[in-house]
């Protein structure tokens, strides 16, 4: 069961990060040129609250 639930972790994961290159490439290629053009801290800052604002939802619905 756990298992099971990680894959379907996974899977939404997985499904929301294609939703942007599929339906606005353009965009997203844009963003990602900005991004690497970023300071080191502002890429870490930024990975920093992503993995803080996960947590916070796990701890939620967990």
């Amino acid at each position: 069961m756990t298992f099971q639930i990680f894959m379907l972790a996974v899977a939404l994961v997985l499904l929301l990060e294609g939703v942007g290159p599929l339906l606005f490439p353009n965009k997203w290629r844009r963003y990602l040129n900005e991004l690497s053009h970023q300071n080191q801290q502002v890429i870490q800052r930024l990975g920093g609250a992503l993995v803080t604002a996960g947590v916070v939802i796990l701890v939620i619905f967990a």
